[in-house]
């Protein structure tokens, strides 16, 4: 018997604003946290550290975010090429910075409103539905700089006005929403998240779990206001998700990767999900010293305001154990772990493992019973153009057909899964290391790390790969 994809299945791609947009200071937008990070492979290790101070210092750092791949003044082009592979859907997300330039302003822009007007305009011409992402690490460095980021109760005010006007501006015109960009990765990298820099590493728990309060807080008051202003939207959470395996079956071990899997997998999930902190946070607030100020009416607010539908991003899965040595650790995105002696890894260290997606399918929808959506799924990769112009890049079709015949079983075991958006569905730039080097795209975007390029588009190998998958709803890999 075939496994099948239900009919009606959201393939597409998806990207975000401050990777893609460019034009950082265009249209009257304002400065967001993406534009005061530096490019390189130096980028995390300057993000990880304690008391970055949110300036540009062009002697010491390039900033490709402020031109990106020029979407900004190239989206018909490029709407265009994700219509003739078959999308959709196409995830990106808002700049909060276009809408509201400094973040607190009691008026939007008009012109960042209009822009997005034109995007969406497009894309229904094409007959891809949008996706949207409402905060995807673009938090207005005013924000970030006058009041600290999300530890400020204040940011939960500007952000649902904030909401209010993307909504109401765009209520005939987006029917999916997300609410903030892999909202579990917070704890671990504060600054992409909840915009600000640690202290110190012993305020950092604090902080960044408070933070995360805020944030619960207002997606809760988002979704409220979706269903209220626009009463056909479906309004969901989005997740870094990774299953984690215990390294052996040491009891001690397992229950180690139970209690991280717990915090990092389920904690954000139960409370945007089920409408309440999950019984584990108790013990694990006390024993990192973790007290939040919860106000009058927030557990109410979080209890009505639960998410239709969870979203996720899958790239790899997390081996661990309670003690490990140093030469054990691997890379991953944002989650650490150790080696897996059973994996392959990436040209970045990021071990593939397609079965772990099924096991992500299954362990959230047996949790939870919600429709799940894939927003991000993909291969960070160095590209060669040929002589003859061609891209042939058979191992991200490798990895990618991997991937989706793993949801095409999790479907089978019984998954409501509706809808999929491989990440970087066009050469962007990298979250985690701000190259252009590390390229996911069905698209080549002829830029490079020194700043060169014409940013012409090119289909690579994978195009009429994906083109192929689309049309005939994943019966053909």
């Amino acid at each position: 018997m075939t496994k099948r994809f239900p009919e009606g299945f959201l393939w597409g791609g998806a990207t975000a604003a401050n990777q893609l947009e460019g034009a950082s200071l265009e249209g009257g937008k304002g400065l967001n946290l993406a534009d005061v990070l530096p490019g390189g492979k130096s980028r995390l290790n300057v993000m990880s550290q304690t008391g970055f101070d949110f300036e540009i210092d062009e002697s010491k750092y390039t900033y490709p975010n402020h031109v990106a791949i020029d979407f900004y003044h190239r989206y018909k082009e490029d709407i265009a090429l994700f219509a003739e592979m078959g999308f959709k859907v196409f995830r990106l997300s808002i700049a909060w910075s276009r809408i509201f330039p400094n973040g607190d302003e009691l008026e939007p822009n008009e012109e960042g409103l209009a822009f997005y007007d034109n995007v969406f305009d497009e894309l229904h011409k094409h007959a891809i539905e949008p996706l949207v992402t409402i905060a995807h690490y673009e938090t207005p460095l005013h924000l970030i700089k006058e009041y600290g980021g999300w530890k400020n109760r204040k940011l939960i005010g500007f952000f649902e006005r904030y909401v209010r006007t993307i909504f109401t501006r765009y209520k005939d015109k987006v029917k999916y929403w997300l609410t903030f960009n892999e909202i579990n990765g917070a704890t671990h990298m504060p600054l992409f998240g909840l915009g600000f820099s640690p202290d110190s590493e012993e305020t950092r728990m604090q902080d960044s779990f408070q933070g995360l309060h805020h944030q619960f807080v207002a997606s809760a008051m988002a979704v409220k206001m979706g269903h209220e202003i626009i009463p056909e939207s479906l309004v969901g959470c989005m997740l870094i998700y990774a299953p984690v395996y215990s390294y052996d079956s040491n009891p001690e071990n397992v229950m180690y990767v139970r209690q991280e899997a717990d915090i990092f997998n389920f904690l954000c999930g139960d409370v945007q999900v089920r409408g309440e902190y999950p019984y584990f946070a108790k013990r694990y607030f006390k024993e990192n010293n973790v007290e939040l100020d919860i106000q009058e009416g927030d557990l109410e607010t979080i209890k009505e305001g639960t998410v239709d539908f969870i979203s996720f991003s899958y790239y790899m899965s997390r081996t661990d154990k309670k003690v490990k040595s140093p030469e054990e650790i691997g890379q991953g995105n944002l989650i650490g772990g150790i080696k897996n002696p059973f994996l392959k890894a990436s040209d970045w260290g990021w071990e593939i493992d397609p079965v772990g997606l099924r096991i992500s399918l299954n362990e959230l929808y047996g949790r939870y019973q919600k429709p799940l959506m894939v927003v991000e799924n993909g291969l960070g990769a160095y590209d060669k153009v040929e002589a003859d112009g061609s891209i042939n890049d058979d191992y991200r079709i490798d990895y990618l057909s991997e991937h989706v015949d793993q949801m095409r079983e999790a479907i089978e075991d019984g998954v409501e899964l509706i809808g999929y958006t491989s990440w970087g569905c066009i050469d962007l730039v990298s979250a985690s290391s701000g190259e252009y080097s590390k390229r996911y795209g069905f698209i080549y975007v002829d830029k490079h790390d020194d700043g060169t390029g014409t940013l012409e588009r090119k289909r690579k190998k994978s195009f009429y790969w994906y083109k192929e998958v689309i049309a005939t709803n994943g019966e053909n890999l």
